[in-house]
This record gives structure tokens, sequence and C-alpha cells, in this order.
């Protein structure tokens, strides 16, 4: 089992993470022939997010609050 990591170093993940392109939207025609090593990059990035209790379907709106979809006006 992975160990967590400190706090400051998960904060800079989730931001890296919430610029990160969705799963969904990388296509071998947007990425070329390293669009599986992108959705690899995106899993791992998702992987640690889980390890360390942090849902990562939530991450976007947790780092940008006011641009979230789940915001209100």
């Amino acid at each position: 089992m992975m160990s967590k990591i400190n706090d400051d170093a998960l904060h800079a993940l989730k931001i890296a993470f919430s610029y990160m392109p969705k799963a969904i939207e990388v296509t071998k025609y947007e990425y070329g022939e390293r669009y599986q090593q992108v959705l690899d990059h995106i899993e791992a990035v998702r992987e640690i997010l889980l390890i360390n209790d942090v849902d990562p379907d939530e991450v976007y709106g947790e780092i940008h609050p006011d641009d979230s979809p789940n915001s209100s006006y």
C-alpha cells in the first residue's frame, strides 16, 4: 500500500489535477499517438488522490469554487 502525501503536496496535486483534461476528453484525434500515455497519467493522479481520501470528481469544485458547475450565484 502506498503512503499518504503531506498536505502541501496534496494541495499542489489537486491544483494540477484541476487543469488536467477529463479522461473522456482524451482521444487519439486530439492527442495523437500519446493519447494512451495521457490516459495513464490521469489515472495515476486519480489513484494518488483516492489513496489520500480525496474524491477526484470533487477536486475541481474545491480548487475553483467560483467556476464550479455546482456553485450558487
